[in-house]
């Protein structure tokens, strides 16, 4: 690893001046030592209390947006933590409605999951044309807000081989999906499919969209950690806070070895960089 300096503040306001010489730390008091590769439960008190501080940090406008890192759920599950992870937790904690929307990105590819992290045979009974909506309205008010995105082009994928091929091969596509675009257009979002799966993720098809709205979790992440396994990004999408986070879980068999690799947690802070630049006023903008 980097022999970089570390500086303890006191508050978020002081971080900008420490960063020159040294990497500012908020710290948390910790109930028990924190040894790397080896979680304790009596400091899962002290995560949680970490990602409520930073949402504070946010919705005060002390920090432009989070960045935060894996969190090892079953410890947390072990100390009563009720979530199913940090991004449930933080819709919670912005108290938001309905739940946020989960998005991967890379510099060749964004992709929506409509469920996320269900069995094969749960997707079948989570799929729904108001879900496919919904995820839609947040994927496209997100791109033109948080990317710069005027008119946003999400491509539509479909749940069988072929997009069903005209119903031999199921009847979701008409039935569910086809609604659903048909509702997001008449909203002059501009979505279109639904397309086969197998090929809309090639570069010539990629370029005809800037985000591709998927029906499952593996439909979305397989193609996009083929393109950029390391440099992938997570993006929370519909919180009233920037979050991203690396694209990968926390490695315990590697903590402490200065092998882990950087990509995704480096791609994950510019990516919130980036974002802020277009969502906050800039110093010296028009009001």
């Amino acid at each position: 690893g980097l022999a970089v300096p570390l500086r303890a503040v006191a508050d978020a306001a002081e971080a900008r001046a420490v960063f020159p010489d040294a990497l500012p730390v908020l710290p948390v008091p910790l109930a028990a030592p924190a040894v790397p590769g080896q979680p304790d439960a009596a400091n899962a008190p002290a995560v949680v209390a970490s990602i409520e501080h930073a949402v504070r940090l946010a919705q005060e406008g002390q920090v432009a947006g989070l960045v935060t890192n894996p969190i090892s759920k079953a410890t947390l599950y072990g100390a009563g933590f009720g979530f199913p992870g940090h991004t449930e937790f933080l819709g919670a904690l912005a108290g938001l409605a309905e739940p946020p929307v989960m998005m991967l990105a890379c510099p060749e590819l964004r992709v929506v999951p409509v469920t996320i992290h269900v069995s094969l045979r749960r997707v079948l009974e989570m799929l729904s044309t108001g879900e496919i909506i919904r995820t839609g309205r947040v994927l496209a008010a997100s791109l033109r807000a948080q990317f710069g995105i005027a008119a946003p082009r999400i491509a539509v994928a479909g749940l069988n081989p072929h997009a069903g091929e005209g119903g031999a091969m199921g009847d979701e596509e008409a039935r569910i999906v086809a609604p659903a675009i048909a509702t997001l257009r008449a909203e002059g979002i501009e979505a279109f499919g639904p397309l086969p799966p197998d090929t809309m993720f090639t570069p010539r098809a990629r370029a005809g969209y800037d985000a591709a709205l998927c029906m499952y979790h593996d439909q979305g992440l397989i193609p996009l950690k083929t393109l950029d396994m390391d440099g992938g990004v997570n993006v929370t999408l519909g919180l009233p806070f920037i979050r991203t986070s690396p694209d990968h879980g926390t490695a315990f068999d590697i903590a402490g070895r200065g092998i882990a690799e950087p990509g995704s947690l480096m791609a994950a802070l510019r990516m919130a960089a980036g974002m802020a630049a277009t969502t906050l006023p800039q110093p010296g903008a028009a009001p």
